[in-house]
C-alpha cells in the first residue's frame, strides 16, 4: 500500500487527500501518511475500515461517475 493515496476524514475540509508513506501491515493500528501540504501524521485506523482509496489524477473531472475506479463519498465530492 505504500505510495497509494487515500482520503482521510477532516473536521474542516470533510476529506483530505494523503499519500501512504510506510507500508501498512495487517494488524497495524496506524497508517503513516503525508498530507498534500507536507504534514506527516500517523492516522489511527481500524483494520476492518481502512480509509477509501483516491482515484488517479487522470480521472479527476470525469463527467461519468461510473468511470471512476473508486466510487465513494470523497471521490464524488472531489470530482
Amino acid at each position: 500500500l505504500q505510495y497509494n493515496r487515500v482520503w482521510i476524514p477532516d473536521n474542516e475540509e470533510v476529506w483530505q487527500s494523503a499519500e501512504i508513506t510506510k507500508n501498512y501491515r495487517a494488524g497495524d493500528s496506524f497508517l503513516h501518511v503525508q498530507l498534500e501540504d507536507g504534514t506527516e501524521l500517523s492516522y489511527p485506523v481500524d483494520p476492518a475500515a481502512l480509509p477509501p482509496l483516491r482515484n488517479p489524477d487522470i480521472l479527476v473531472g470525469e463527467n461519468d461517475l461510473t468511470a471512476l475506479s473508486y466510487l465513494h463519498e470523497p471521490a464524488v465530492l472531489h470530482n
